[in-house]
């Protein structure tokens, strides 16, 4: 379900001019060594900020909807956001993954949650019992019970990486600005979601065990991810933000919960076992707010 918010002609006009090269200085260098080391031009061509968002006063949301979706990363539109796996240093690029992990190690990102309500905050040293695994061989036992130092060597350590990310959550408000006369969209929240990482190499794939590795508050992340760039398939030569990416809403989501009077239940705790009935139902809501800017018009 590829929902596309109507994007304004100065941020078209901002992403053309200010893309960088995938690999900076590459036509123009004369050695390897040059290639990624951009010119002073580019530099100032870069020294830019994502579009800021407009004040919306609360009194001008005629109506809202707050939904949480999922991004499948098997999907081929949502690629730009899995790969590359392994950061490729040439041209600076990196997962999203690797773009969020970077800027918590480097405090650079601070507003981390433990949820999408926001309710307890994190740092980076405590997601280690999330991200990483340490167990013992049964040498490093035998080791242990000998009265011995345990021996690195007998440390199996097991990390969370970019390639171990299978999808993404985000939660979003949906609203209807009067003043406007539009439906809107704002990303609130987005988490990477891996398999639990102590079960991670068990052989089990149901989708049973997959866990939120951490909660971003969105407009935080906003300066990192208009700084780190995503692949276009359709131009190398022009890679879109992160930010770009997630704002227009270039990925293909569906809808597993909404608020509502039930605690904000999710859908597949009323409809059960049922995958297809559960597609269906996120299917439904999307209509539903989609509807709700066709009906205003023609009531």
């Amino acid at each position: 379900m590829n929902w596309r918010v109507t994007t304004p002609l100065s941020l078209v006009f901002c992403i053309c001019s200010h893309f960088s090269f995938g690999q900076a200085n590459l036509l123009n260098a004369k050695k390897p060594e040059e290639i990624g080391v951009k010119t002073e031009r580019q530099k100032e061509a870069d020294n830019d900020e994502p579009m800021d968002y407009g004040y919306v006063d609360d009194r001008d949301v005629m109506w809202s909807k707050t939904t949480w979706e999922v991004i499948d990363l098997d999907e081929r539109v949502n690629f730009p956001m899995y790969y590359p796996i392994e950061p490729i240093r040439e041209s600076n690029r990196k997962s999203l993954y690797d773009v969020f992990v970077t800027a918590i190690k480097d405090s650079v990102l601070t507003d981390i949650y433990v949820d999408s309500y926001f309710t307890e905050k994190r740092k980076f040293e405590d997601l280690d019992a999330t991200l990483s695994s340490i167990d013992t061989t049964d040498l490093g036992y035998e080791q242990l019970n000998a009265g011995e130092a345990l021996s690195p060597e007998y440390v199996d350590r097991r990390d969370i990486t970019a390639a171990d990310i299978v999808e993404y959550r985000i939660k979003g408000v949906w609203y209807f600005d009067k003043r406007q006369g539009e439906l809107k969209y704002r990303l609130l929240a987005i988490a990477p979601v891996a398999p639990d990482v102590n079960f991670i190499d068990s052989g089990v794939d149901d989708g049973s065990n997959l866990v939120e590795l951490f909660w971003v508050w969105y407009p935080s992340a906003r300066q990192i991810l208009h700084e780190a760039k995503a692949f276009n398939n359709k131009n190398s030569a022009a890679p879109l933000s992160f930010d770009t990416l997630l704002n227009t809403r270039r990925f293909n989501a569906t809808i597993y919960k909404e608020d509502n009077v039930h605690g904000d239940r999710s859908i597949k705790d009323y409809i059960v076992d049922n995958s297809l009935f559960q597609l269906m139902e996120g299917h439904r809501i999307k209509e539903e707010i989609r509807g709700f800017e066709e009906d205003i018009w023609t009531n």
